[in-house]
C-alpha cells in the first residue's frame, strides 16, 4: 500500500511530466482542437437580411410582430470531464505499465491541458458504480486534487459498468463538454447511453489494452482468476483453440467499442500499454484541427 509520501512524490513527478508535454506538445494543438466548438445563446435582435432563419425566435417575433433572430458566441470556456475506469480491470499489465497507470498518465496530461487554457475539468472515477464525482473547476490546487485521487483511487474485485458512468455524465452535465473516457473497454452494454451522451456532449474514448489482452501466452496449463469477479479456474494455454477463442473475445470487444462510437458520431483512441501515448494524442489533436 502506498504511503502519502509515496503518493505526494508520485504526484510532483506527474506534475512535472504533464507541464512539460502539455507545455511544449500540447499547448496550441489542444486549444484549437477544443475550443470554438460550443456556441452559447448572446441575445436576440431583429430580423436581418442574410440571418439563418432556423435560428428566428418565434415567440419575441410573435410579441413583437416583427422577426427576431437569437444571437450566439462561441464559448470561451471549456468544460472538460474525464470518465476514469477504475474498475479491477484496469489493474492489469504486463509490459511497461498497468492500464491504470496509463491512464492516470493521460488523465494528468489533460487536466494540466484544459487547467494551461482556462478551462474547467472535473472527473467520474466509475467501476460497475460511480466510486468518486469530482465537479469541474479551475486552477493548479484542483488539477493536483484530481492528480492524487487518480494515483489512491481503486476498486477491488469490482467490474465495469460505461453504462451507470454515462448516464451518471449525462444527467450531471447540462450544458455542453468535452468528455473523454480512459478504459479498456471490455463490457459491451453502453450504446443506447453512448449515444445519448454524444447528442449533447463531444465524446472521446481512449481504449487502453495490454499485449496479453489479445494474445494468451502458450505456458501449459495455468491458474488463473478473473479480477472483476474472483472466479478462478484451470486453463490449457498450449490448445491452439483456447488462445483462439481467448483471441476471438478480444476483438469482439474491440469491434463493439469501435462500432459503437462510430454510430454515436464520438471518436475512439486505441493505446496499447507498452506504446508511446503522446503521439497517439499528438495524431489526434492535430487531426480535430483539420476537421
Amino acid at each position: 500500500m502506498a504511503t502519502l509520501k509515496d503518493i505526494l512524490k508520485k504526484v510532483r513527478q506527474l506534475e512535472i511530466k504533464s507541464k512539460q508535454l502539455t507545455s511544449n506538445l500540447f499547448s496550441g494543438e489542444y486549444h484549437s482542437a477544443f475550443k470554438g466548438k460550443g456556441m452559447s445563446f448572446k441575445e436576440v435582435r431583429e430580423y436581418a437580411a442574410g440571418d439563418d432563419i432556423r435560428f428566428i425566435d418565434w415567440n419575441v417575433s410573435a410579441r413583437f410582430g416583427t422577426p427576431f433572430s437569437k444571437v450566439f458566441e462561441e464559448e470561451r470556456e471549456l468544460t472538460v470531464m474525464l470518465l476514469v475506469d477504475v474498475s479491477a480491470s484496469s489493474l492489469f499489465g504486463t509490459v511497461n505499465a498497468s492500464k491504470k497507470d496509463i491512464a492516470t498518465e493521460i488523465a494528468a496530461v489533460l487536466t494540466f491541458s484544459a487547467i494551461n487554457n482556462g478551462d474547467k475539468v472535473g472527473v467520474i472515477f466509475y467501476s460497475n458504480k460511480i466510486e468518486k464525482y469530482i465537479p469541474a473547476k479551475k486552477g493548479r490546487d484542483h488539477a493536483l486534487f484530481i492528480i492524487r485521487e487518480l494515483l489512491s483511487v481503486s476498486a477491488y474485485k469490482k467490474a465495469t459498468g460505461l453504462n451507470t458512468a454515462l448516464r451518471y455524465f449525462t444527467n450531471i452535465n447540462k450544458h455542453k463538454s468535452t468528455a473523454f473516457i480512459l478504459s479498456d473497454f471490455i463490457d459491451t452494454n453502453y450504446a443506447d447511453a453512448l449515444r445519448v451522451a454524444a447528442s449533447r456532449h463531444d465524446i472521446i474514448g481512449v481504449k487502453i489494452w495490454d499485449k496479453m489482452d489479445k494474445d494468451l501466452p502458450k505456458m501449459g496449463m495455468l491458474r488463473i482468476e478473473d479480477a472483476e469477479t474472483g472466479e478462478q479456474g484451470w486453463v490449457d494455454t498450449s490448445s491452439a483453440y483456447v488462445r483462439h477463442e481467448y483471441q476471438k473475445e478480444f476483438f469482439a470487444q474491440t469491434e463493439y467499442a469501435s462500432r459503437t462510437f462510430k454510430r454515436s458520431g464520438s471518436d475512439l483512441l486505441h493505446v496499447r500499454t507498452d506504446e508511446d501515448y503522446v503521439k497517439i494524442l499528438q495524431k489526434f489533436f492535430l487531426s480535430r484541427n483539420k476537421k
